[in-house]
């Protein structure tokens, strides 16, 4: 066998970096790239328009289409457990509507498999018996080439066996490189035992010259073809054909194969470059993807406590989305990687949003029970007379209103109309009913406040009855009644202040009046009631006990009282009065034994 025509066929078979069946994938792929799918609708009549056009369809291109309705269909899913769990649904009790359109999708993609493993099953018995008849073809040539004699002979067979193998296609690609070695082998040493006339041998070098120099005009054509794929899958046949034609004389044989080589080559390097050039826009489209991922997975969603808060993120992650739309494909080997990363960002989001939504939801309904109690009790007192402790209850659910949240929206408004009602009813009735009390407590404010300045005068002045008109005064303060309570302490601490400092003025407090009256009457007592200064010692002592008892009694119960209301302020003060009267009376005691046990020791 000549080692050029051996050469030639190993250069035919490495001529091409990218394989036909490896153009036709990525022509396919990239076909679906350029075509945008919007819907799942377009997904499915896409599918079904191949189920109905009787093709296998491409295997690229149905997965391809396969990936994207489960794109469709999961992204509806997702919305609807959103929107089921936004409106209030319990997020284990979701349960997706049936898509009508995945029984569609299926039966349609069925129908494209059965028809594909029927033809793959023919075809596959097809390329078998072509493998069988081109063995046959291989036996007989060898055969023929086997004598000078056989190959002078049977030259018309031999034309008629390279006719057959020529239409003869597809055989089981394992074998396909083995034959075609052998057949040129074969058909060589043929053509070496030939002796026919030279005018019969050199007429089938021209043809075959003539053969192979259209198809280097036709590849030369190609080559200035704009579309690049379609050039490419033309040079294919070209080369097919090439194969089958035989050889031409061999002093030409090298430079023939080398034009043909040579433009294939331009056309080959046309085709790595167009998609070289889509390899670097998906490598580009990948690195803009993992960029908006990177972007998605830096959201921090502890500190969003309010909805604006998460209203204005989710908006955030909504222009990554649209902007995600418009980025074409990644590499096929990491698009779909790369889209399962940006959409398990985007649910990671969403469900910490919907488990938020869930616990405020909560807080608010428990919210919305509690001022709905509120509103109850406080319409509840609205038509209430007992004007100070119903006062000081609404009071005390105003303030507990305002520290309890807030509620849903929808019942916000009318929750708060209720209250507020309620409370200004009642507030606005007891100031209708209270007006002339008030009224009468600012008149005894200003009795009282001139009693003040008559006990100012008194101080200032000098006589033997100041003494009794101070007394004087002080009945009618006890007469006057209420003043209004904001001034009650200031006006009682003024008038004490004035007392006291008129009493210690003339050193005649009341106090020292009686014990200085009990010394002196002390005997003449004793002696009138026939007791003894023992007996009279042991009754008061008897006394202080008593007194002391009480006052501890006081005490204790002050201690009880809640000082937190204006009703319970008063009964504290009287009390407290009322325990300082009583110390005052026991000191007195005090000194009144003190007196009595003076008198024993001078007896």
């Amino acid at each position: 066998m000549d080692s050029l025509e051996t050469n030639e066929t190993t250069a035919l078979e490495q001529s091409s970096e990218i394989t036909a069946e490896q153009a036709t994938e990525q022509a396919v792929e990239q076909t679906i790239v350029q075509q945008t799918f919007q819907t799942k609708e377009e997904v499915v009549a896409r599918v079904q328009e191949i189920a109905q056009s009787g093709e296998v369809g491409d295997r690229t291109e149905l997965n391809l289409l396969k990936q994207l309705f489960y794109k469709f269909h999961n992204a509806e899913v997702q919305e609807a457990f959103k929107a089921f769990v936004e409106a209030g649904g319990e997020e284990d009790k979701f349960v997706p509507e049936i898509d009508s359109a995945e029984p569609v999708f299926r039966e349609a993609m069925q129908v494209i498999r059965e028809r594909r493993a029927a033809i793959l099953e023919a075809q596959e018995k097809q390329k078998q018996d072509n493998l069988k008849r081109k063995l046959e073809i291989l036996e007989r040539i060898q055969q023929l080439a086997s004598t000078p004699e056989e190959a002078n002979q049977n030259f018309d067979e031999f034309k008629a066996l390279q006719t057959e193998w020529k239409e003869i296609k597809s055989v089981p690609a394992e074998r396909a490189t083995e034959l075609w070695k052998n057949y040129q082998l074969y058909v060589e040493q043929y053509y070496d035992l030939l002796k026919l006339g030279h005018e019969l041998r050199d007429y089938d070098f021209k043809k075959n010259l003539e053969t192979k120099m259209r198809l280097i005009q036709q590849a030369e054509a190609l080559a200035e073809n704009p579309d690049v794929i379609g050039a490419f899958n033309q040079l294919q046949a070209l080369h097919q054909e090439w194969k089958e034609t035989g050889p031409v004389a061999k002093e030409i044989r090298e430079d023939v194969w080398a034009k043909f080589k040579e433009v294939s080559t331009v056309i080959n390097k046309k085709h790595q470059a167009y998609f070289d050039a889509i390899k670097a826009r998906e490598e580009e489209n990948l690195t803009k993807k993992t960029a908006l991922c990177e972007q998605l997975e830096a959201f921090e969603t502890e500190g969003l406590k309010t909805f604006a808060d998460w209203d204005t993120v989710t908006q955030k992650i909504k222009e990554l989305q649209a902007e995600w739309k418009t980025i074409g494909f990644a590499p096929q080997k990491m698009n779909t990687a790369i889209f399962e990363r940006f959409r398990q960002g985007c649910d990671a989001f969403f469900e910490k949003k919907n488990a938020f939504f869930h616990d405020l939801k909560e807080e608010l309904g428990a919210n919305l029970a509690k001022k709905k109690e509120l509103v109850e009790k406080a319409e509840a007192l609205m038509e209430s007379t007992d004007w100070r402790s119903t006062g000081d209850t609404l009071i005390n659910l105003q303030k507990q209103w305002k520290e309890i949240g807030s509620v849903p929206r929808k019942y916000s408004d009318e929750l708060w109309k209720r209250f507020t009602a309620a409370c200004d009813h009642f507030f606005e009735a007891r100031q209708a009913a209270t007006a002339d009390t008030r009224n009468e407590e600012k008149a005894n404010k200003e009795q009282k406040q001139g009693i003040i300045a008559q006990l100012r005068e008194l101080a200032e002045t000098e006589g033997e009855n100041v003494i009794s008109k101070v007394k004087e005064l002080q009945q009618k303060w006890n007469e006057v009644g209420h003043v209004p309570f904001r001034d009650k302490e200031a006006l009682y601490k003024e008038y004490r202040a004035l007392c006291d400092k008129i009493y210690d003025a003339y050193g005649v407090s009341q106090a020292k009046r009686r014990l200085n009256n009990f010394r002196q009457n002390l005997q003449q007592r004793v002696e009138k009631e026939g007791t003894s200064l023992s007996e009279e010692r042991q009754r008061m002592q008897r006394a202080y006990e008593r007194m002391l008892a009480e006052i501890k009694t006081y005490e204790n119960n002050i201690g009880f009282l809640n000082a937190g209301s204006k009703k319970g302020n008063s009964l504290v003060e009287a009390m407290n009065k009322k325990v300082e009267k009583l110390r005052d009376e026991l000191n007195l005691l005090v000194q009144k034994i003190k007196a009595v046990d003076e008198q024993m020791t001078e007896n």
